[in-house]
């Protein structure tokens, strides 16, 4: 039985509750069966039903925003299964084998990548005056995860087993990279102007500008000993605009 658009509308609405309720031994579990529920109904009833909830009653826990992908994975399967399709592996493999990988990719882009870019880029604009600043994070921040959220949840329910390879195509981890190396450009920025500004009218700039080459001399040295740079940079701001503030 095919899901209607309607089903999967739902299926992807309650997705967003999937953390709201959490226990340490089978994790975003009863998440996973709140956010599947919709499609359930309309693939059993009576005890197949509570025999399909028994079945999903285990451990799961991976990443929210990629959590669609593997949910729409598991309906096309479970559609499948009706239909008498072997794929060759149980339910619960399947979720073993995605959980991880999807919590390391989502971690890494969406929480250690993308978020401290939207927040930078923020930070930029708010230093400069523009009042629309929370808007902007609010857009760089929520339509790449709302989207991959939605797209996820299509292609798995799509492709079911070979969400897999959508979701390798869409690297992840090379694009986590990326946002930390074009995050440095935005907060190498943002500290030449907290500097700018903590020096103004104090006659320093001048001082500032014959530091600058010890500064960076430094900074390489603390690079080099395996100190990330995203630290250092944010170090540099914070007593920038402690000093700003105390003069």
């Amino acid at each position: 039985m095919k899901l209607p658009r309607l089903v999967l509308l739902q299926v992807f609405l309650r997705s967003f509750l999937l953390q709201a309720s959490w226990n340490y031994e089978q994790m975003q579990s009863l998440g996973l069966l709140y956010a599947v529920t919709p499609a359930f109904r309309r693939y059993y009833t009576g005890l197949a039903l509570v025999d399909a909830y028994r079945r999903h009653l285990e451990h799961f826990n991976t990443h929210p925003y990629l959590a669609t992908a593997v949910i729409g994975a598991l309906l096309k399967l479970e559609e499948q299964a009706q239909k008498g399709v072997d794929p060759g592996f149980g339910l619960s493999e399947f979720k073993s084998a995605m959980v991880a990988p999807c919590a390391a990719m989502g971690d890494a882009f969406f929480w250690g990548s993308l978020r401290p870019l939207a927040g930078v880029v923020t930070l930029l604009l708010a230093f400069q005056g523009f009042w629309w600043a929370p808007v902007c994070y609010l857009l760089l921040y929520n339509f790449p995860h709302l989207a991959f959220r939605a797209l996820g949840l299509l292609r798995g329910y799509g492709g079911g087993v070979r969400v897999v390879s959508s979701l390798q195509r869409w690297r992840l981890s090379d694009w986590s990279v990326y946002c930390k190396q074009i995050l440095l450009l935005p907060l190498g920025v943002f500290a030449a102007l907290i500097s700018f500004e903590a020096t103004a009218g104090l006659g320093l700039r001048s001082a500032w500008a014959l530091c600058a080459g010890p500064l960076i001399w430094g900074v390489v040295k603390l690079v080099r000993r395996k100190i990330s740079p995203l630290l250092v940079i944010w170090v540099l701001c914070l007593l920038s605009l402690s000093w700003s503030q105390l003069r």
